[in-house]
This record gives structure tokens, C-alpha cells and sequence, in this order.
């Protein structure tokens, strides 16, 4: 085997652990019972449990996740997107 053929093969390993990486990344807020938020959707929220979005360290849209009780005491899960600025900085 020459050094382009291991060369190669590595970068294909490497690019594929990533793949998997970003698909675990982005499958880690899937769930059933969440609502996707469409621009209108009009919501029942009388108290927020909770917001998290699934990378805190990004610079730009995400997703995001808002746990929630409606008016009738029921916990509700709504998913939209934002738009993070915790990794903007060039500290």
C-alpha cells in the first residue's frame, strides 16, 4: 500500500466519524411527542419549564426546544428554530 491509499482510507474514517457524530447530534432532540413549530402556530404557554437548544456553542440557526405547561396544566414540548450567538466571538 502506498501513502495516497492510507491517506486516503484515513480521511474516509474521519469524514465518516463525523458523519455519525453530526447525525447523533442532530437525532438527540427527535422525539414524538414534540410539536414543530410553523411561523402562525398559534400556543397555549401559561408556564415555561424549560428551552434548551441542541448546540450551546454555535454561531447561527439551531434548533431549539421549549418545554412548556399549557392552560390545562398538560406539559407540552413545541421545536422551532433560533439563532445562536454563543459561538460568534472571536475570543
Amino acid at each position: 500500500m502506498n501513502l495516497k491509499t492510507i491517506a486516503s482510507a484515513s480521511l474516509f474514517a474521519v469524514l465518516s466519524f463525523a458523519a455519525v457524530a453530526a447525525n447523533a447530534s442532530t437525532t438527540s432532540m427527535n422525539d414524538a411527542s414534540v410539536m414543530q413549530y410553523r411561523y402562525g402556530d398559534h400556543l397555549d404557554v401559561k408556564k415555561v419549564l424549560s428551552v434548551k437548544d441542541d448546540h450551546s456553542n454555535a454561531c447561527g440557526p439551531v434548533r431549539t426546544r421549549m418545554d412548556y405547561l399549557d392552560s390545562k396544566g398538560q406539559h407540552e414540548s413545541v421545536e422551532y428554530r433560533t439563532y445562536a450567538t454563543s459561538g460568534c466571538h472571536d475570543n
